[in-house]
């Protein structure tokens, strides 16, 4: 609750921005749990009278009770791992053992107490839910560690541990268990009820639970009773307290899901059919609201994408065994979803970009990036795709039971197909993925918006990079490690210094105003993406730290030659003298070799760091925290570059993906202009193997050493029997007086590629592009830079 002068104007400052239709369902809501208060005392049931037994066709789980043992015997088959590890589980779980979030084996001893936060020592007070400070760690601690072992899903590991070696100690414990909850947790008191997506996680459980149970002899009439008065009781709590307003993102979501799914599967609830309405509504209402028109999740977060998708496709798979008809619209959006995961999928791993939750529908130990491609598989039998499969590197177990055996008899029928390799620009939500000619390698660009309304799950992370390599990280973002702690490590996690981008000043892009919000959001522009045969062009800003009392502008160059490396410009745009900070976060397996203090490598796959000594910029090794997983913190190596300056300014820094320890020369300088006014900057990369030169131009004519032209941007390359010329935004390239090319209009894009007796022009604008051949073979025979006297510098290996 906000106290003091500054937090009750922020609070009659939301109180105006409130519709009509906002303020009744607020005062309705307060209203209710209340009044729910007084009934409690008063002794009151909340379940309702449940109606007549129904007639006609019964709803349809996933599975029906007699497929399970079918469903065990093949997930053993297919699965050994899995079910050996299930049943492990289930032996901790027995002994009160739980593994939760990123927190392994945490004993919550002989009597659990459901209200308690056990890693951090915590315990939430009995009250009504609704004065519940769950986000106040003093209160109540991490609520996340509460709250996932109150989900509920360590019973259906139980269940399913049950089934596979019929060993009763396991349905013992998992009715042990649920009678002390409920006998713990009543209505309308205590943490557990403070959050409705909490409530629906665990109603979800509970239904898992029923269906594997159902045709075993371990479930009694009298728990299957039990089971739809606690149902209702959560459904009617979910139904009253939907996050419409208050939290309308994956938790409106999952509290819809919720409702379609008890709604559903349990008719005997007098208000189940209207509980299924709205719920399958909203679920369609939230596709089209929260999955933006790339098919990214409008959180800005790769985890809450999964996160969604997961309750999309349980969604989905329901109606369809139960001949719910869904929207043509809400597949293509599914399918989109997918696209997006399997593109960001293809360096073998995806990027951990924005919160990572900790939490999964399906298993809640799959909660590592290596388990966020799960949805692909199932993906790739519902919409007959091989490329998801292909990505997917196999089926899951979430397959089996969401599909059946039919299922995976599909996944295998379905023949795999090669990913498409080409570089993608997801445009509403600002991600940019560069690939090369090496098939599983990638670097993806955040240059989109912080996140959706107060970017409560982005991070300040404007223009960052990550990249990896065959299923391995290179350059990765630090991750969330907590929502609320003592150390209130939160915001260190989600800062600018904890990403691949510039920090100016000391200062964060954008300022934190609680867990879940930020003060004022960078506007972050991508203004340039060109894509070519043999290389992309990102060109991208954000003014974050215009707040500052010279304004200061980050600009961010990205090249990639397809070929060969990535180079980064990084501008500095403004006035007076500012600090500026560049960090380049090393995956944490990643390991310096051969002495040297830039080049690093994890099992042939790596990074070689060049940059222009004399630069004015220090350099230096630091370790900072990363997070895998959340509640786990570990640390990676981090190169930190840093200067004192005059703006503008900026700085270059090229990577060379390395799969050897090879200490061949590499050499990056600057190239000589021949005047400060030039409207150009140019570089030049050397190696054993080859020379490469690079301009950044500003849309108007500019000669920088023997070149001289219009051009954006311009590349040349010679590289043992292939020489390349790049030119971007340009109507003319000279060299040393010779025209090289010329164009009727300016071109977006031209490259002339010559490898070995082939020679090949490739444009935007192919009829408008003259290439003199004269230029070329003059070109050819004698293109060498001129190096900048005093910037010159040589990379220390």
């Amino acid at each position: 609750m906000s106290s003091g002068p500054a937090g009750w104007k922020r609070v009659y400052g939301r109180v105006l921005e409130m519709d009509r239709a906002e303020i009744v369902d607020r005062i309705r809501q307060q209203a209710t749990a209340r009044l729910d208060v007084l009934r409690y005392k008063a002794g009151a049931d909340f379940a309702p009278r449940m109606s007549p037994a129904v007639t006609g066709p019964q709803p349809r789980f996933f599975f029906s009770p007699d497929a399970v043992p079918g469903l065990c015997s093949k997930l053993r088959q297919l699965f050994p791992d899995t079910a050996e590890q299930i049943v492990e589980r289930a032996e901790r779980i027995c002994e009160h053992r739980f593994d939760l979030l990123g927190f392994d084996a945490v004993d919550y001893g002989a009597d659990i107490d459901w209200h308690c936060d056990r890693v951090h020592g915590k315990r939430a007070p009995r009250k009504p839910w609704y004065r519940m400070k769950y986000l106040d760690f003093a209160e109540v601690g991490d609520s996340k560690v509460t709250w996932e072992l109150n989900r509920h899903q360590h019973l259906v590991t139980l269940a399913k541990a049950f089934r596979l070696g019929g060993d009763q100690k396991f349905a013992a414990e998992l009715f042990r268990q649920w009678e002390h909850w409920h006998a713990e947790n009543p209505y309308p008191i205590g943490i557990n009820w403070a959050s409705s997506l909490e409530v629906a996680f665990r109603s979800l459980s509970y239904l898992w639970v029923y269906f594997l149970l159902a045709d075993s002899p371990v479930m009694s009439e009298g728990f299957r009773a039990a089971l739809i008065r606690s149902l209702a009781v959560s459904g009617r709590h979910i139904d009253c307290y939907l996050s419409t307003y208050f939290s309308p993102n994956t938790h409106l979501l999952g509290e819809a899901v919720a409702l379609f799914f008890i709604g559903t599967l349990c008719p005997e609830i007098p208000a189940a059919r209207r509980w299924r309405e709205r719920g399958w509504q909203i679920v369609q209402q939230e596709a089209e609201r929260q999955v933006q028109g790339d098919g990214v999740h409008f959180e800005q977060s790769v985890y809450y994408h999964v996160y969604a998708l997961d309750f999309f496709l349980h969604s989905a798979v329901l109606a369809s065994v139960n001949h719910i008809p869904a929207p043509a619209q809400f597949d293509r959006t599914l399918e989109r979803m997918l696209e997006g995961l399997s593109l960001l999928a293809r360096g073998g791993i995806v990027p951990q970009l924005g919160d990572d939750d900790g939490g999964r529908l399906f298993d809640p130990a799959r909660n590592r990036r290596t388990h966020l491609l799960d949805p692909l598989a199932t993906g790739a039998v519902l919409f007959g795709r091989g490329d998801f499969k292909t990505l997917a590197g196999g089926p899951r177990e979430e397959t089996l039971w969401l599909l059946g055996e039919a299922g995976l008899e599909e996944f295998e029928r379905l023949a795999p197909v090669a990913p498409a390799r080409n570089s993608v620009a997801f445009r509403s939500s600002g991600l940019y993925l560069m690939t090369g000619d090496h098939p599983d390698r990638q670097l993806v660009i955040d240059a989109g918006p912080q996140g959706a309304h107060s970017a409560g799950h982005g991070h300040a992370d404007a223009l960052s990079l990550t990249a990896s390599s065959g299923g391995r990280d290179l350059l990765i973002d630090s991750g969330t490690l907590e929502y609320v702690g003592a150390e209130g490590e939160r915001n260190r996690f989600r800062d600018t210094k904890a990403h691949n981008t510039l920090l100016v000043a000391d200062q964060d892009q954008a300022e934190p105003n609680g867990a879940f919000s930020w003060g004022r959001l960078p506007k972050v522009d991508a203004e340039g993406w060109i894509v070519g045969q043999t290389f992309d062009l990102f060109a991208g800003s954000h003014d974050g730290y215009s707040r500052l009392p010279n304004a200061v502008i980050h600009r961010r160059f990205v090249f990639s030659l397809k070929s060969g490396f990535w180079l980064v410009r990084d501008q500095a745009l403004g006035f007076g003298e500012y600090p500026l900070d560049l960090r380049w976060h090393l995956a944490s397996r990643l390991n310096p070799v051969g002495g040297s203090e830039n080049v690093f490598l994890d099992d042939g796959h790596g990074l070689r760091f060049v940059t222009v000594e004399g630069s004015g910029w220090t350099e230096s090794a630091e370790e900072l925290p990363n997070s895998p997983v959340y509640g786990k913190k570990e640390n990676h190596r981090v190169l930190h570059f840093a200067t004192k300056a005059q703006l503008p300014t900026e700085f270059v820094t090229l990577m060379v993906p390395a799969s050897d320890a090879s200490r061949s020369e590499h050499t990056l300088m600057r190239i000589a202009k021949s005047s400060q006014q030039t409207p150009a900057a140019g570089y030049c990369y050397k190696t054993a193997h080859g020379e490469h030169c690079v301009i950044f131009g500003q849309g108007t004519p500019w000669t920088i050493d023997k070149w001289s032209s219009d051009a954006g941007f311009l590349y040349w390359g010679s590289t043992g029997d292939t020489q390349t010329l790049i030119c971007c935004n340009a109507t003319y390239v000279r060299w040393s007086d010779q025209t090289i090319v010329t164009t009727k209009r300016a071109v977006l894009r031209c490259e002339i590629i010559e490898r070995g007796n082939h020679f090949e022009v490739v444009s935007s604008d192919p009829e408008s592009v003259v290439v003199s051949r004269e230029g070329w073979r003059l070109l050819r025979a004698n293109g060498r830079p001129q190096l900048a006297g005093k910037l010159a510098g040589e990379e220390k290996n």
